[in-house]
């Protein structure tokens, strides 16, 4: 399977990055492709709402996004990380999710799974758990399974913890 890790956080080497991974480290052991997407890596602006896309199936924008929804819409399993901002996605995983609007009606079909990380435990994740599962529910995904990274804030604070296993064991998993 075609694997796709998304990690909207803007901080390389933190916390979703290192589960990313963990989940990545699975899945390859398990003899999927994945391929992962650091979108501090990317430029992606805002979508304008001009609906331009619903009459040719693609955003009138010339950015980073094109090749994104692309590897999105080949993708079998997606996986979509952030860490928590104000109980809710960062930036970048926002203006991503905002721009899936050309191909949205084409994405179904596909297994995800979610890493959300913060400094509050699982209540104060939750809401950001619920919207990218949502997201992913409205686009035709099954969301499989939430990754909580709870209580990790400083680069690094994820290691030793059972989230590390849980992503691990997810992507070995599929």
């Amino acid at each position: 399977m075609k694997v796709l890790v998304i990690n909207g956080s803007p901080r390389r080497g933190g916390n979703s990055d290192l589960l990313c991974d963990e989940f990545i480290r699975g899945a390859r052991e398990a003899g999927h492709a994945v391929e992962k997407v650091a979108l501090r890596d990317k430029t992606i602006a805002p979508c304008r709402a001009c609906y331009a896309c619903f009459r040719t199936g693609s955003c009138v924008q010339q950015d980073d996004m094109a090749e994104l929804l692309d590897k999105i819409w080949q993708a079998d399993v997606l996986l979509l990380a952030s860490p928590t901002y104000f109980s809710t996605m960062s930036g970048p995983m926002k203006n991503m999710i905002d721009r899936l609007l050309p191909k949205w009606q084409d994405l179904g079909g596909k297994d995800a799974y979610v890493i959300v990380t913060g400094h509050d435990g699982r209540a104060g994740l939750k809401l950001m758990g619920e919207e990218l599962s949502t997201v992913l529910g409205n686009l035709g995904c099954r969301v499989r399974q939430v990754i909580w990274g709870e209580h990790v804030w400083q680069k690094g604070e994820v290691l030793g913890t059972p989230a590390m296993d849980e992503a691990y064991r997810a992507g070995r998993a599929l």
